[in-house]
């Protein structure tokens, strides 16, 4: 299973929605390629509308959870991901669990060596 991870967050609710949006686009294509996706992006947003947070702190323990289950990471790179608490932690905790982790373009490319800091 490939958790997908994405930055959501942002004081502009269109942004919010665009990057839900991305994230939608990119599990479809992942999915289409016959892979098994869970994106927590597009899982909680329509959740987070019945008066749950919609950040990291919140979301942590679940996304925590859903990380042990998974074989790999996949980084969807939309603007803002390198900045994200959320997408950084859950890089962060990829690597203490020893999952491979793939860097996504939006469209849909791989990229090996994104600038991610790796320390």
């Amino acid at each position: 299973m490939i958790y997908l991870a994405s930055p959501f967050t942002h004081v502009d609710p269109e942004v919010r929605q665009q990057r839900f949006e991305a994230a939608c686009r990119a599990a479809a294509v992942l999915i289409n390629r016959g892979k098994i996706v869970f994106s927590p992006i597009s899982h909680s947003y329509g959740i987070c509308a019945y008066g749950v947070p919609g950040d990291w702190h919140f979301w942590q323990r679940h996304d925590q959870r859903y990380l042990e289950m998974c074989d790999e990471v996949v980084v969807l790179m939309l603007d803002g991901w390198q900045a994200s608490v959320g997408v950084q932690a859950e890089i962060a905790i990829a690597r203490e669990l020893g999952k491979p982790i793939t860097f996504l373009r939006e469209s849909g490319q791989a990229e090996e060596n994104p600038g991610q800091s790796r320390g």
